[in-house]
């Protein structure tokens, strides 16, 4: 072998070089943080929109009189995905209480009875007989038609005088 001459030590500096540049263990650490390694960022018109790459989150950042401050953007989906786990604890505590049984306090076994004043009676058939009685109106309801039948005649009356006044031209 032949002893080693300077031109063949810096060509072998030159592929050394190349060799630790384009592929060595080196090269594939990670970038610092401030240099288009962890954050990704996009122009906006306050400012800057930061994508943590690494954790996801976004944060705004935009500069005030005392320099950049960066404030996170509230995550939609985190919320809802919070609001729906609360909602299905509270649907199964629901099913739960609903299979152990009624927990109605000061429930009675026996319905109270129910009185509608606009439902009208059932027909009674007498005992023996295949006669149908038929309920009369109660006061309230004879009150009710007799208004209904005032305010109509008054309102006839009310336009019977203007039609008189119009046809004899006393407007």
């Amino acid at each position: 072998m032949r002893p080693a001459t300077s031109s063949t030590t810096s060509w072998l500096a030159v592929v050394a070089a190349v060799f630790v540049v384009s592929g060595s263990p080196v090269a594939a650490q990670s970038a610092p943080d401030g240099e288009n390694g962890r954050y990704s960022m996009t122009p906006i018109p306050e400012g800057v929109l930061r994508l943590d790459t690494r954790t996801g989150t976004v944060a705004t950042c935009t500069r005030s009189g005392a320099g950049w401050a960066c404030y996170a953007v509230p995550d939609e989906r985190t919320a809802l995905d919070a609001e729906i786990g609360r909602l299905q604890a509270e649907v199964e505590r629901l099913k739960g209480q609903l299979a152990a049984g009624p927990t109605v306090s000061g429930k009675i076994d026996e319905a109270l009875p129910k009185s509608d004043p606009l439902k009208k009676a059932e027909p009674k058939v007498a005992e023996g007989e295949r006669k149908i009685e038929i309920p009369l109106p109660s006061d309230q309801d004879v009150d009710r038609v007799m208004s209904f039948l005032e305010r109509a005649w008054r309102r006839l009356i009310d336009m019977a005088n203007r039609v008189q006044k119009d046809v004899s031209g006393k407007i």
